[in-house]
Formats: C-alpha cells, sequence, structure tokens
C-alpha cells in the first residue's frame, strides 16, 4: 500500500510583520549582495586578467576532494570533448578553461529552426603548497573532467601546526 506525502507551501510574505523585521530587511538584502559580489570576485589579484572580462557561460561546477596521496577535482563539462578544454599550471593556480560551441538544425515538413551558443569560460583554483604541479593529470569523460593532483606528504605534515592560545586577562 503507496502512502502519499503532501508537503505545504507557506504563502510568500510581501511586507515584514514586526518593526524589527522593517529594520533588519535592508541589512539583509545589502549582506547577500556584497556575499554574491564577494563570491565572484577573483581568488587572487595577480590572477585579474582585464582582457578576459568578457560575456561568459556560466562556470561549470566544480567538486574537490583530498585523500592521502592526492587532491581530485571533478569538473562538469557537459556536451565538451577534451580537445575544446585546456588545464593549465601557473602562478601557483590551477586553470581550467574551455570554449563551448554548439550549433543545432531541426528541419521538419514546413519548419526550420537554427540555434548556435558560443561561449567561453575559466576556473581557478589555488593549489596547496603539497600538491606536485609536475604530476597533475587530467582525463575527460562523459562530460566530467577528472583532475588529480599527487601531493608530497611531507610537504603537507610540515604546513600543519598547533598553535598555542593563551588565555585573556
Amino acid at each position: 500500500m503507496a502512502t502519499q506525502e503532501t508537503t505545504a507551501v507557506a504563502p510568500a510574505r510581501t511586507t515584514p510583520r514586526s518593526f524589527t523585521e522593517q529594520l533588519i530587511e535592508p541589512f539583509a538584502r545589502l549582506r547577500g549582495e556584497v556575499d554574491r559580489l564577494f563570491e565572484e570576485f577573483p581568488a587572487r589579484w595577480p590572477s585579474l586578467q582585464f582582457d578576459r572580462l568578457v560575456p561568459q557561460l556560466p562556470t561549470p561546477a566544480m567538486e574537490m576532494t583530498e585523500t592521502d596521496k592526492a587532491y581530485k577535482i571533478s569538473v562538469e563539462v557537459p556536451g565538451m570533448e577534451a580537445k575544446d578544454i585546456d588545464v593549465s599550471f601557473e602562478n601557483d593556480m590551477l586553470v581550467v578553461s574551455g570554449e563551448k560551441r554548439e550549433e543545432r538544425e531541426e528541419k521538419e515538413r514546413d519548419c526550420y529552426r537554427s540555434e548556435r551558443s558560443y561561449g567561453a569560460f575559466e576556473r581557478r583554483v589555488a593549489l596547496p603548497p603539497a600538491a606536485i604541479a609536475d604530476k597533475i593529470k587530467a582525463k575527460a569523460k562523459n562530460g566530467v573532467l577528472q583532475i588529480t593532483i599527487p601531493k608530497d606528504a611531507k610537504a603537507a605534515a610540515s604546513n600543519k601546526r598547533k598553535i598555542e592560545i593563551e588565555a585573556a586577562k
């Protein structure tokens, strides 16, 4: 016997109810905008290249994980082939960029439709000092780019230290 679950959706509030909410709402919106600005800002100033600030496709989704031996990065690049993607290492940063070109035509009896979409993307990731840049490997399959960055266990261990906390007087 199957059960059916229903969820109620609360109606959107158009105006804050209390005086406190009325005072806080503009600041909450401002904080949201400032957070969005910082999320879009480049990871480092030196990597800012004004010639690349052109309208772009949304940046591809990226997932980063770490194992004992390597850093692993997965980048979603649906519909792209390996030849259209560039992976490089510069100034302690991994750079993943590419350009997508897609053309589609549909012909039916009395209808003809043609669509084209073009766009470039670039993602920059600052690599930790333990990363071994000379041995980075990348593989693309089924719209996912897999990047493996081996790490030096000794360098990773030397970058960790405990910092003592003094009691306030």
